[in-house]
């Protein structure tokens, strides 16, 4: 059973720049979809950016889009998050998923990080 595991979180200040990385501890096979989401504190989880494991294919949430980045090193079986111009109402846990649909729904991943928060000070 594959796991994943979440890292880069912290706190920033408004302005500023993490890279989250999100690790996968079995093979992601090429029909891998990988999903960034985030939640806030008593919010429903929404999407972030997803990629495909077996091509360079993403697609953005509109709210992120320009500002973050995702990428995949294979060779490290890991998805990475470049979040640059954070914002305050960046801050939240960021979760990432594995799925096999290229879709911004949570429900479509099967395979979650337990998460790492970022925290954007204004």
């Amino acid at each position: 059973q594959i796991q994943l595991v979440e890292s880069g979180g912290g706190s920033v200040q408004a302005g500023g720049s993490l890279r989250l990385s999100c690790t996968a501890s079995g093979r992601l096979y090429s029909s891998s979809v990988v999903g960034w989401f985030r939640q806030e504190p008593g919010e429903a989880q929404t999407f972030v950016a997803l990629t495909r494991w077996s091509r360079d294919s993403t697609l953005y949430a509109d709210s992120v889009k320009g500002r973050f980045t995702i990428s995949r090193d294979s060779a490290k079986n890991t998805v990475y998050l470049q979040m640059n111009a954070l914002k305050a109402e960046d801050t939240a846990v960021y979760y990432c998923a594995r799925g096999s649909q290229y879709s911004r729904y949570p429900s479509d991943y099967n395979t979650w990080g337990p998460g790492t928060q970022v925290t954007v000070a204004s």
